[in-house]
């Protein structure tokens, strides 16, 4: 098993990258009105969910770790959730919806098996 020495080795954060830059091609296309709207909120709540990976990884605690963990699977669900409103308001490419869903509900999986992962693990010393 590979050591994780940086939040780019987790597959996660990896992963949430790739949301991200699909979310921006999703939204090229959304109404330009919505540049401020729904653009706007998925862009960000795609974003955040692999900033508060790298950030929660360079904190000093688990249990730090953990809760940036948390946070970044809450803005997975808003993306989920932004995501079922533009295919209401069809905006978007129905395929590329479909691809970020996957990709969100990937995450949103192992999001929910590390949390547990790392909270099952003795803490170290200083931690």
């Amino acid at each position: 098993m590979k050591t994780i020495q940086s939040f780019r080795d987790l597959a996660v954060w990896q992963r949430s990258i790739e949301l991200s830059v699909q979310i921006y091609a999703l939204t090229r296309s959304f109404p330009k009105e919505e540049i401020f709207g729904l653009t706007n909120q998925l862009r960000r709540a795609s974003v955040s969910i692999s900033s508060n990976i790298a950030e929660g990884h360079s904190r000093l605690t688990k249990g730090e770790f953990i809760n940036f963990l948390s946070i970044a699977r809450g803005s997975n669900a808003e993306v989920r959730s932004q995501l079922i409103l533009a295919r209401h308001l069809k905006f978007g490419e129905e395929s590329l919806i479909a691809q970020c869903e996957a990709l969100a509900t990937e995450i949103s999986r192992m999001l929910n098996a590390l949390i547990p992962s790392l909270k099952s693990q003795p803490q170290k010393p200083n931690s």
